[in-house]
């Protein structure tokens, strides 16, 4: 019996995987991550056979990247030179997305897809990149991909609270190599709540000191009285919490849940954050607390990503190549990892 065929994908900025996780539901094989933070690495490779991601993506040489069908990063927003792309229109002179997008991450994505030509790819990044610098860093990055590169792109921001019971909104970017008739994936009006996500027994080390309850209650009441909106927040057991940040460790405070009368509220569990980004339960996580909150703080919702993937796979052209022997499979990741050594 043949094997199923499958695409091929690369994860940039993997931090602990949640882009491999939305995309191997999609019918996809990770050809080659990259991620630079060694404790996101372990979480990575502890839930994807043992691959751990190359480590610095500047100090790799495209040409060397696994050939893809779909790229994807996560990837940080860092300051655009506007200034000297500003000045290049100004004075007529025609310039690359090297000039504008040197010395920012987003220039060796752009680098990649230059060198590899991938059919298509997935990028998230926070909703005010929308607003960066009046507008201008997303213009930067829109000329970059569709006139420099190439690609026929579209951008949109999506909510996930209508597939986790979470208040986040990402920017995600969608482009093909090719016009294609591709449509946006919806998200159900129907939403989960966050009662439903909730462990049933908790290590009482979650229920917050009464020092730092007491804390972040003054800390509210000075804010609310100079008229500021800062402060804890009680999530709505039958609702949506706030959006779960990478500070989340340091007192817990955008999303406590209450704990009935004469009890002091609780952080989330580290579980609980993962089903609060849609990771499955049978994920791993082997780094401490601290580290896991900031992990899942940074990453990815998987079930929207899941669903861009799977719009954007139907899109891709035939054939895809076969999927190989998983032992096969390692070998990108194995010869990255003695480069990384």
């Amino acid at each position: 019996m043949a094997r199923k065929k499958a695409f091929r994908f690369i994860d940039l900025f993997a931090g602990i995987g949640g882009f491999r996780i939305a995309l191997e539901q999609a019918g996809g094989r990770c050809v080659f991550a990259s991620e630079w933070d060694k404790f996101a690495q372990l979480t990575y490779a502890a839930n994807s056979r043992g691959h751990w991601p190359y480590g610095d993506i500047t100090t790799i040489a495209p040409e060397e990247v696994p050939d893809h069908e779909i790229l994807t990063a996560g990837f940080p927003c860092q300051p655009f030179s506007i200034a000297g792309v500003s000045k290049a229109n100004a004075l007529g002179r025609r310039h690359g997305f090297e000039h504008a997008t040197q010395g920012t991450l987003f220039f060796n994505i752009a680098k990649i897809i230059q060198a590899k030509r991938p059919q298509a790819f997935i990028l998230e990044n926070v909703k005010n990149l929308r607003s960066h610098d009046k507008g201008r860093t997303l213009e930067v990055i829109l000329r970059t991909l569709r006139e420099e590169l190439g690609y026929q792109v579209d951008y949109r921001v999506i909510d996930a609270r209508g597939l986790v019971p979470q208040h986040r909104e990402r920017i995600y970017f969608v482009g093909f190599r090719k016009e294609t008739a591709f449509k946006w994936p919806t998200i159900p009006d129907k939403r989960p709540t966050l009662g439903s996500i909730l462990e049933k027994n908790v290590d009482p080390k979650y229920t917050l000191t009464d020092h730092l309850w007491r804390y972040l209650q003054n800390y509210a009441a000075k804010h609310q009285k100079a008229g500021n909106g800062f402060g804890y927040g009680l999530a709505p057991l039958d609702g949506v919490s706030r959006t779960l940040s990478a500070r989340y460790y340091k007192d817990g405070s955008e999303i406590l849940i209450p704990q009935g009368e004469g009890k002091n509220p609780r952080r989330l569990t580290p579980r609980e954050c993962a089903r609060l980004m849609g990771f499955p339960d049978d994920f791993v996580i082997p780094v401490s607390d601290t580290r896991a909150y900031k992990q899942f703080g940074n990453s990815v919702v998987v079930p929207v990503i899941a669903r861009l993937a799977k719009a954007v796979a139907k899109h891709l052209e035939r054939p895809i190549p076969v999927a190989r022997p998983r032992e096969q499979e390692q070998t990108s990741f194995e010869f990255f990892e003695r480069r990384a050594s």
